[in-house]
């Protein structure tokens, strides 16, 4: 399994967000270098659109991770969002999601590590659940998976 590495990660907040003040939803975009292995993480209060429009990442590879923290102070999820049915080129639905659950935790850490301040100043966030959806065109990777609650992914 792999772990995260803090040096690999590359955190920015846009557009009213900020490390410490919780404002809702609160919206992440995760990508990654296949040549260097670095994490890009953007925190905004909408998805980083400019992060994931290269032409590589739409038409092969589809690798970025969308993620939404919302719903009342009380039941807070954070929703995550990835992209099954593969890219034109590279990897059908099955293998594409092999590598997803594979890489999970990882994703679950970068959000989490990468947005440490907020949750060292709002500790109760540690309880917001994760439900994990996989969006395919194939209905058996079309799912929607518990993946427990941040304090799992510290």
């Amino acid at each position: 399994m792999k772990r995260l590495k803090p040096d690999k990660l590359r955190t920015t907040y846009l557009a009213r967000a900020g490390p410490k003040h919780l404002s809702l939803p609160r919206r992440y975009t995760l990508t990654h270098s296949d040549r260097t292995g670095t994490l890009f993480l953007s925190i905004a209060s909408e998805f980083n659109k400019k992060q994931t429009t290269g032409l590589y990442t739409r038409l092969m590879r589809r690798d970025e991770i969308l993620a939404e923290l919302s719903g009342e102070i009380d039941s807070l999820s954070l929703s995550v969002y990835c992209h099954v049915s593969g890219g034109f080129v590279i990897g059908t639905a099955r293998w594409r999601y092999n590598i997803l659950q594979s890489r999970m935790r990882l994703v679950l850490e970068a959000i989490r590590y990468g947005d440490r301040v907020l949750f060292e100043n709002h500790p109760e966030l540690d309880s917001t659940a994760v439900p994990v959806h996989f969006k395919s065109t194939d209905r058996r990777f079309n799912k929607v998976e518990n993946w427990g609650t941040l304090i799992e992914y510290r």
